[in-house]
């Protein structure tokens, strides 16, 4: 395991550094920059010369590159260019915006995931799988930032029990940071339970279709040890792949969301960077996404082998 982990994480760290070189190059090549969009059309061209060599983009690519890459090595991410600040400054300040919203979004989702898959393909052609296929079906049809809009009409406009603008930290009590974060924590969880609980479904009734789950029903095994302890071993490796990237994808997905409810968060971050044409924060954004999507698929994969004890890796008996 420790090798095979070892081999994972090298491979890692060659993806990320590969999506960082290509979003370094790809950012320069797109028509436009940063100096016109801080400075207008209308800038004359002794100011766009004189802020070009402010900001160091006079200097050839390669040379931009090293200053960038050797600064990263150093944990040095560099500053913005339109609001001058330290890039891992803004990362800390809106990353737990964009997490805290990411897990109340998974806690919401497994939680109603797991159990409806199970009622469904337990009670297949019945009233309840049914009732759960059609919400799962209306989850996955939604977006989420248009279930956002409809949580903020009801509950905060209609019935004004939560706020449905910005965000409160957690240093501020739990409450309150709960409150901030509950409806774009909905939001985001709801698509996620439907097509986790689509994926609970359909894996759950392949597993008890299986040779050894009908010689268990054979030897009038009880009807929940099949269930829980042979069914639920095998049919959930493919929920946790599916799960595992989503969360990922929601971390970094959520940038609708955070605008319907005004957080500024990783993902709405990204967007504003790409429009100012701020190469430093793009780049910082899109390395910690490459980082996020990496190491999920990782986790996931140590993950199979506290589900399924039989999982190996890197040739382990």
């Amino acid at each position: 395991m420790r090798r095979y982990v070892a081999k994972r994480v090298l491979h890692a760290i060659f993806v990320m550094w590969l999506v960082a070189t290509v979003v370094f190059f790809g950012l320069r090549a797109i028509p436009g920059g940063p100096i016109r969009a801080m400075l207008g059309p209308e800038a004359t061209p002794s100011a766009v010369e004189s802020l070009r060599t402010q900001l160091g983009l006079d200097q050839p690519l390669y040379v931009q590159y090293a200053e960038w890459f050797s600064g990263m090595l150093a944990g040095d991410l560099g500053t913005s260019i339109t609001t001058g600040q330290e890039i891992t400054t803004l990362i800390a300040a809106a990353f737990p915006r964009t997490f805290s919203i990411a897990i109340v979004g998974v806690i919401v989702g497994l939680g109603l995931a797991i159990p409806a898959g199970i009622v469904s393909a337990t009670r297949k052609h019945e009233p309840a799988d049914y009732v759960a296929t059609v919400a799962a079906f209306l989850g996955l049809s939604m977006p989420a930032f248009f279930i956002g809009i409809l949580l903020a009409l009801v509950f905060g406009v209609r019935l004004g029990l939560l706020p449905i603008f910005g965000y409160t930290p957690i240093g501020e009590g739990f409450v309150p940071w709960l409150r901030s974060i509950i409806l774009p924590g909905i939001a985001v969880g709801l698509p996620y339970a439907a097509i986790v609980m689509r994926m609970m479904r359909s894996s759950l009734l392949e597993t008890m279709n299986e040779p050894y789950m009908t010689t268990a029903r054979a030897k009038g095994i009880d009807s929940r040890v099949q269930l829980y302890k042979h069914a639920m071993q095998n049919a959930l490796i493919p929920v946790v792949t599916v799960a595992g990237i989503q969360v990922a994808l929601i971390l970094v997905g959520s940038v609708t969301v955070e605008i319907v409810f005004g957080i500024q968060g990783i993902g709405r971050m990204l967007v504003d960077s790409i429009i100012d044409r701020n190469y430093p924060v793009t780049q910082a954004v899109i390395l910690l996404v490459a980082a996020i999507m990496v190491f999920a698929n990782l986790a996931v994969d140590i993950l199979y082998t506290f589900i399924d004890p039989r999982i190996r890796y890197g040739g382990e008996p």
